[in-house]
């Protein structure tokens, strides 16, 4: 019975898009919990630390040498200083030391659904929240 119930479960989350959407919301997350910890570390050490995020190429790059890639099928949008840009198309956030940052927004989407991850530019606090799909 347990067996048939986990079967129809799955199912369920695949036939709605379930697992597309959770791709969605834990790739959020981690953006979220990646410029986190970028303003961590630019308190800790003093140091401006950057976080840069390539939406062309689904990939970001933060404080410390990480890095990761996001799922192709999400859509990527950044909103921020162009000033910062290493590259054109690629989006920079600057934390500084004294815990501000240059602000911005990452938003990933999927169809009808999105997340925006903003960076508060005088307290460089981030947020994670619901937001209408950027086209």
């Amino acid at each position: 019975m347990a067996l048939i119930a986990a079967t129809g479960l799955l199912a369920a989350g695949v036939l709605t898009g379930g697992f597309d959407r959770m791709a969605l919301r834990s790739s959020a997350k981690e953006v979220t919990s990646q410029l986190r910890f970028a303003r961590a570390r630019a308190i800790a050490t003093g140091k401006p630390q950057q976080f840069l995020i390539d939406p062309a190429a689904h990939a970001w790059q933060g404080a410390n040498g990480r890095s990761g890639d996001l799922p192709k099928k999400l859509g990527v949008h950044f909103i921020g200083a162009r000033e910062l840009q290493p590259a054109e198309g690629v989006g920079a956030i600057m934390f500084f030391g004294d815990g501000a940052s240059s602000g911005g927004r990452v938003q990933l989407s999927l169809r009808d659904a999105a997340w925006n991850v903003d960076v508060a530019w005088l307290t460089g606090e981030v947020t994670l929240r619901r937001g209408e799909v950027v086209r």
